[in-house]
């Protein structure tokens, strides 16, 4: 298997004689077939090919291909952003009636996406923290849950998910873990690695790079044996009449059921499609990806330090530290280094923590992550807005809390940068 350097500069396409260096934009709706007969093949999803961008594009597949391969999964779909990608992965397996476990230590944008929106949908989530017990974490399940869902490194919390534990947990009830790991992104963390079953990402963080373009990926282990449990996800194992009355399990095999129903049901009906141009940047992003996340964390690691020695700062949070309590798991799951984000609280609380931001030069006030530059946000009054205190501090966050992204400008030009701003804080 080639190195995780290599699959980022070359996976998911190899160009033949004389055939571009860069993955082709393939900037067009259709495609054109000599006979209908073909086409029903296709349709009947008895030939590959392609017919229509919205379920599937070459350019879009090439670049899924790649992120396949860094996450050593068996299948992959792009999305138009991380949220439709977490979406799918979840409503591919769970509809009205069903039910799901959740790291309550998730994104601000998640959290609300499944405890309101598809709540209106009739799916129930149970939140429970990653630190849980076993036995609350047991207790959590249901007879109708159908997934278990959560982030490597929470967003902006920090906390590092046990993927084995809540892996072991999932396959004990007979449902499928599924991973956000856009944090860790595959370079310092590969989840199916640990048991995980299903892996999303915002290619808009960390992917890209480079604040250019939304979107998402969804990639399928290939390992979770549909058949097997069978009365469970029947949407997998029954036939579906309206694709002709397919059964993806049979049709595909563990290998491509995932993803081929999650095409041909979800996006054909729901569209939330990546467009070509926007797979093209994210093929570009990828590879430079294994250079800049050393870089970011070793910025951030750096930053980290220095703000836990500074008089003025409460508090810090980086999964490197010692100090941190999921200094452990990350260890384990993060060997090589787990981001650029680092949280920290400045004594003074909410006003301080505004006048700070609002003193920064180098790091602006934005609502991203994971950019090649730095960037800063105040979660409680921003991403996060629409939790309760409860909910913020079920999801790890304090009203003083500053999510720092660490980018991967010169680390003196960062830490000074902090430095005058924490003077007029």
């Amino acid at each position: 298997m080639k190195n995780l350097g290599t699959i980022c500069v070359q996976g998911g396409y190899e160009p033949g004689n004389g055939e571009p260096r860069q993955i082709p934009i393939i900037q067009s709706t259709t495609f054109k077939y000599d006979s209908s007969e073909t086409m029903g093949k296709l349709f009947d999803l008895e030939a590959s090919g392609y017919f229509y961008s919205r379920l599937a594009n070459p350019t879009c597949d090439h670049v899924a291909a790649r992120i396949c391969a860094l996450e050593g999964g068996s299948a992959a779909m792009l999305t138009g952003s991380g949220q439709a990608a977490n979406f799918y992965a979840v409503f591919n397996l769970a509809g009205c009636g069903d039910h799901v476990v959740c790291s309550s230590a998730i994104y601000g944008g998640t959290y609300n996406l499944f405890n309101v929106t598809m709540r209106r949908m009739g799916i129930d989530f149970t939140f429970v923290h990653p630190d849980c017990t076993n036995e609350e974490l047991e207790a959590a399940f249901k007879p109708n849950t159908k997934a278990v869902f959560g982030e490597t490194i929470a967003n902006p919390a920090l906390t590092v998910l046990d993927i084995e534990r809540f892996a072991n947990a999932a396959h004990a009830h007979g449902v499928p873990l599924i991973v956000d790991n856009t944090f860790p992104t595959p370079v310092n963390c590969r989840p199916i690695e640990w048991g995980c079953d299903i892996v999303t990402h915002a290619t808009t963080k960390y992917m890209d790079g480079h604040g250019s373009t939304v979107g998402g990926c969804i990639v399928d282990s290939g390992r979770f044996d549909w058949m097997a449990h069978a009365d469970k996800f029947p949407g997998f194992t029954t036939p579906d009449e309206s694709y002709h009355g397919v059964v993806y399990a049979e049709k595909f095999g563990n290998e491509g059921a995932y993803i081929n129903k999650c095409t041909a049901q979800l996006m054909r009906d729901l569209g939330s499609v990546c467009a070509p141009q926007t797979a093209f940047y994210i093929g570009l992003g990828l590879e430079s990806l294994h250079l800049r996340m050393a870089q970011h964390c070793k910025n951030a690691l750096a930053v980290a330090e220095h703000l836990q020695q500074h008089e003025k700062i409460a508090w810090v949070n980086y999964p490197g530290l010692p100090s941190s309590k999921s200094h452990a798991l990350a260890e384990k799951y993060l060997p090589n280094g787990s981001c650029g984000v680092v949280s920290f609280g400045i004594k003074g609380g909410r006003d301080a923590a505004e006048r700070f931001m609002s003193a920064l030069k180098l790091a602006i006030i934005a609502t991203h992550v994971a950019d090649a530059h730095s960037c800063v946000l105040h979660p409680a009054n921003a991403t996060h807005r629409q939790l309760s205190d409860s909910e913020l501090v079920d999801a790890g966050i304090t009203p003083d809390l500053i999510r720092l992204s660490v980018g991967i400008e010169d680390i003196r030009d960062i830490i000074a940068d902090l430095d005058q701003a924490l003077e007029r804080a």
